[in-house]
């Protein structure tokens, strides 16, 4: 059975304990992490967290699953119909080349095409609509429902954030 790489989901804070856990078994594990800045009353630090919180990769075996089940800190890992699914070797090399030291990376939250989202900074900001993709460029489109039109009006994905279900049915397409 060839090895390949899994996602496995951790408790959460305990991603570095798990990762040199893992590590001294014998794995080959990928922790990606970021630089963030935190601040306290008396002082601020650079912090190296990850980037995916709560997870981290492992390349091995389904053999070793139970080995990995048991290291401190793990719950399991990421399934799919009840199997652990490999992630794609393409992923791993992906993140790998995010986090080199030339890059400036950071979490965002997962945003699709489709989702509503609310604009948060900029001209826009406070205007609901659907993020829409066309020609690699994002956009959110606005419709105003009693005249049955849309605008679509390009955005940066770092300008938008998701909203649930609950909040986008609330109110108008377009808020003030």
């Amino acid at each position: 059975m060839s090895s390949a790489w899994y996602a496995v989901y951790t408790k959460h804070q305990h991603e570095k304990k798990v990762a040199e856990n893992l590590t001294k078994r014998g794995y080959e594990v990928l922790l990606p992490l970021y630089r963030a800045a935190r601040r306290w009353k008396d002082r601020r630090k650079i912090l190296q967290m990850p980037l995916f919180p709560c997870y981290e990769f492992v390349r091995t075996t389904l053999e070793h699953k139970a080995d990995i089940l048991k290291t401190p800190g793990v719950f399991w890992l990421l399934e799919q119909a009840g199997r652990p699914c490999p992630v794609p070797e393409t992923d791993i090399d992906a993140i790998r080349k995010l986090m080199s030291d030339s890059i400036n990376v950071e979490p965002h939250p997962f945003l699709k095409t489709g989702d509503q989202v609310r604009v948060c900074v900029g001209p826009l900001a406070g205007i609901h609509g659907i993020l829409t993709r066309i020609k690699n460029r994002y956009r959110v489109v606005l419709s105003v429902d009693l005249l049955r039109k849309s605008v679509a009006v390009e955005v940066d994905l770092v300008e938008v954030e998701r909203l649930s279900a609950r909040t986008a049915g609330a109110g108008s397409a377009i808020s003030c």
